[in-house]
């Protein structure tokens, strides 16, 4: 196996991932705002599954979000 391939797949995918939920998290935070339903200083609990099929990887990732004034 080709650590340094597999590392620089893995980071290409993470990259991918990274960008795509920061733009659906920021879409979704302006649309709550925009609808007076954001609540700024509160965390928001956030979740991500990560899953691959072919390894039989299902992992879920916690966190929180809080927006601020």
């Amino acid at each position: 196996m080709n650590e340094d391939h597999l590392n620089m797949q893995i980071r290409k995918f993470l990259k991918k991932v990274g960008i795509q939920s920061q733009r659906e998290i920021e879409d979704a935070v302006k649309g709550a705002d925009a609808r007076g339903a954001l609540a700024t200083g509160k965390p928001m609990a956030a979740q991500v599954r990560l899953t691959v099929a072919d390894l039989d990887l299902d992992v879920t990732i916690d966190g929180s979000i809080t927006v601020e004034e």
